[in-house]
């Protein structure tokens, strides 16, 4: 299983880029998954249904079934936010993760870049960004800058810059 990752501020367009990557990669024969970081308290159940009566009633984990898909909730408790690696290890195994998000793990990146967005470039600090996806160039960049619509060539960067999940290192606690 080969993870890479999209990482840039919120509104860079990281869901956009993904939503168009997954198609191209997929028609590659590739089998991909996602994982996505959350920065706020988000909730995939609904008040009042069954998983969340469970949830609410103390359950650490509801998984819920149907003939169609099952969904696996993990309630933290107060326990610290997991990492990168023990995440990676609860999934199922494909040809390929991408990672949304994370920006300050210790695994390859694309950053997603929009000048619009107003905030500053991820690349000069972190040295696991292995390409970037912008609207704009970056002539002092030490990795290739590709453009934000070329879904083609970002997702050969993707392909070619993929690593073993088992090498996404532990390390220390990720900066911030």
């Amino acid at each position: 299983m080969q993870v890479i990752g999209l990482a840039g501020w919120s509104g860079a367009g990281k869901t956009t880029l993904l939503r168009n990557l997954l198609p191209v990669l997929t028609a590659a024969g590739l089998r991909v998954s996602t994982i996505k970081r959350a920065h706020h308290n988000f909730d995939v159940d609904q008040p009042g249904k069954d998983s969340w009566v469970h949830r609410e009633a103390g359950a650490t984990e509801v998984m819920v079934v149907s003939p169609v898909r099952f969904a696996l909730m993990h309630e933290l408790r107060g326990a610290p936010e997991p990492r990168l690696p023990e995440l990676l290890v609860r999934m199922a195994e494909v040809d390929l993760v991408l990672v949304e998000g994370f920006k300050w793990e210790a695994h390859p990146k694309i950053e997603v870049f929009r000048a619009a967005n107003g905030k500053p470039p991820l690349h000069p600090d972190d040295p696991r960004i292995v390409a970037i996806a912008s609207d704009m160039p970056f002539p002092a960049a030490s990795v290739p800058v590709i453009g934000l619509d070329d879904i083609v060539s970002i997702a050969s960067a993707v392909r070619a810059h993929a690593v073993a999940a088992e090498s996404i290192a532990w390390g220390s606690e990720p900066a911030r």
